[in-house]
């Protein structure tokens, strides 16, 4: 039985090209890139060298850049370290109701130390009314934090129409941009936000390393004490082997950007296709433009979802039913019940596909073909029980 990972937005396999430019840094030079010795300095030379290459492919000045140990504590960075240190300013924080628990988590935080959160609505796409963050803004508001692509459903947030709105505003505003960087080519320079985080393995880098984009000037209170790495900023040795290895999925990512989405809307439709032709009973979920191309959000109504994934898996399909970061939970996504309700069927039965560089057509079509035999088995089963 074939394996076949469809998981891509959870986390991607490492591209062996990144594991060739991460070996040397392992194995040879793995000096600390702060000692002044032969090999601290070929450590520091491939951090150095690695971060230009980061900042070029996301056109910023490389002290812009902090790295961090993942997507989770660049947005906790922003939004702690921000609301902590302009507290003066006020103690209000705009964010979605659809954004990742890094980020609602840190909003939870914030609310438990006085501060007021507001967490906006989104329509049955899951996308964010700009004039809803308009109409919350206050004169006290500090930080509005918004996701670039939801990793659930895929849908694409007006990031730049929501920055543009708070050009006259004290209010700094934070993109997520952890699912959309690697599918979405993303140029800071061009985007009017004032800090983005972004995280290796979503891309085929290495896990246990991001980054958080700081626009200059902005201060932020550090989350951890110890040495002056990263300009004082995060303290703690740089994991130069995954730098590395993040500055070459970045660039591979990028050069592959226009074959991979025309690949993978070729495997939407295969799944699509094949599901209508077995008259599989679904609904997609999320934008159907303004969308992620690696990732299709199904709802199939009237099946059980433990018995969906249980039975995914057993035929070697590697799926989820949303964040990774709630697995072993079949509780219905936060996303989907913000999108549709929480009793709605589309909100109780859904499963996330995501696509990534190695996934091949026979892989796909084997995925649609099994899904379909198994949704439509697991719906007469119900039903006979009904």
């Amino acid at each position: 039985m074939e394996m076949v990972y469809v998981d891509h937005a959870a986390t991607s396999p490492l591209h062996p090209e990144v594991l060739d430019a991460m070996l040397p840094y392992l194995q040879s030079n793995y000096g600390n890139p702060s000692s002044i010795h032969q090999r601290g300095r070929q450590a520091r030379q491939g951090l150095d060298q690695a971060r230009a290459q980061i900042a070029a492919a996301l056109a910023v000045k490389e002290q812009t850049l902090v790295f961090t140990s993942g997507g989770t504590e660049a947005d906790n960075m922003a939004i702690l370290g921000y609301a902590l240190e302009h507290a003066d300013k006020g103690k209000h924080i705009i964010t979605s109701q659809i954004e990742h628990h890094a980020v609602l988590h840190a909003c939870k935080e914030l609310e438990e130390r006085g501060y007021d959160v507001t967490y906006v609505k989104v329509d049955e796409y899951g996308q964010v009314n700009p004039k809803d963050i308009e109409a919350a803004l206050r004169d006290d508001t500090i930080l509005v934090t918004i996701m670039y692509g939801n990793n659930e459903v895929g849908t694409v947030q007006p990031i730049v129409e929501i920055g543009e709105l708070l050009k006259d505003h004290q209010a700094v505003f934070h993109t997520d941009a952890v699912q959309a960087c690697g599918a979405l080519e993303v140029k800071i320079a061009e985007l009017p936000v004032d800090m983005l985080s972004i995280s290796a393995h979503k891309l085929n880098g290495p896990k246990g390393i991001g980054l958080l984009y700081i626009k200059n000037g902005l201060t932020l209170r550090p989350l951890l004490y110890g040495g002056e790495q990263e300009r004082k900023r995060r303290a703690g040795t740089e994991n130069v082997a995954s730098i590395v290895g993040f500055a070459k999925a970045l660039q591979i990512s990028n050069a592959t950007i226009k074959e991979r989405h025309d690949k993978y809307q070729r495997f939407t439709h295969t799944l699509l296709d094949t599901w209508t032709e077995k008259q599989v009973d679904f609904y997609v979920n999320g934008h159907q433009t303004e969308r992620l191309p690696h990732i299709v959000n199904i709802s199939f109504p009237g099946v059980n979802l433990e018995s969906l994934l249980m039975n995914l898996d057993m035929a070697g399909i590697s799926a989820s039913s949303g964040s990774a970061c709630t697995a072993g939970s079949v509780e219905a996504s936060h996303v989907l019940v913000a999108m549709f309700g929480e009793n709605s069927e589309r909100s109780q039965a859904a499963v996330r596909f995501s696509f990534g560089f190695d996934n091949t057509e026979e892989q796909i079509k084997y995925v649609a073909e099994e899904t379909a035999k198994i949704v439509n088995r697991l719906k007469q089963q119900q039903e006979f029980i009904s």
